[in-house]
This record gives C-alpha cells, structure tokens and sequence, in this order.
C-alpha cells in the first residue's frame, strides 16, 4: 500500500466492509465503479450547466458509496459538494464556488478506485501480519527461468 492510498482510504472500514459483504464484495465494488463514474459524471455536468440542484443527488449517492468502501476523502468531497449545492439551492445561487472542488473530485475518484482495486488484486504482494513472510507474492523473475 503506498502513502496515497493510505491517506485516501480507512482501511479498518475496507476491511470491515470486505468482512460483511464476504464473496460478493468484487461485485459490489464493480457497482461502485459504475455508479460512482455516473455520479462524478452528473456532477460536471450540473456545474457546466450552473445547477446547484442537479449536484445533490450524485454526489450525496457518490458520499455513502465512497464511505461505505472506507474511500473517507472522497466521500468527504462528496459531502462538501453536496452540503454546499444544498445551500445554493437554498439562497437561489449558482454554484460557481464549487468548481474548484469539482475538479478535485474526478482525480480523487480515480485515485480512490487505484487504490481500492490494487488492495484486492490477487497479484498485489501481501505481507504476514508477524514477521516478513511474503503471502501472495508473485515472483515473475522466476516464472520467466
């Protein structure tokens, strides 16, 4: 796991959510990939059209996703996009302040995605919680000999 995907993912959450959803896990992060593209999505194109209403819904369905999965920035983003777009609508205000954080969700969410899809590859080394001992690990300069 390198320092980015520490610092964007809980992962007592991920790892309590991989737990309870047990083999159907793959499945339901293969929906939140397609879902969370359509709400990212959603979101630029309500902030293109400078409609504080049409942000609430993707990035409130965008928050429980990611938070769901332990992906905490980004469903914190998604919060922000929201509580704010909320607020817009309220005061009858365009939502033109929200571009900035706009733009920091489509990198996020990829990122978040790397790191959430690289933690469940068979072929991502693992390390024994005591000791070194390598659990997983593909040695491909050995398959090559």
């Amino acid at each position: 796991m390198n320092s980015v995907a520490a610092d964007i993912i809980n992962w007592a959450t991920f790892a309590e959510a991989r737990s309870v959803l047990g083999e159907a896990f793959v499945r339901v992060l293969g929906y939140f990939r397609e879902d969370g593209t359509k709400s990212v999505a959603a979101i630029e194109e309500a902030m293109r059209q400078k409609d504080a209403a049409a942000l609430v819904m993707p990035a409130h369905t965008l928050k429980g996703e990611a938070l769901q999965f332990g992906a905490d920035s980004l469903g914190d983003l998604a919060e922000e996009i929201e509580f704010a777009a909320r607020h817009y609508v309220e005061i009858r205000q365009g939502p033109e302040e929200l571009l900035e954080k706009v733009v920091q969700l489509r990198p996020l969410f990829e990122a978040t995605l790397v790191a959430l899809e690289t933690e469940i590859s068979p072929l991502v080394e693992r390390r024994a919680a005591f000791g070194s001992r390598t659990i997983g690990q593909v040695n491909y300069s050995r398959a090559r000999a």
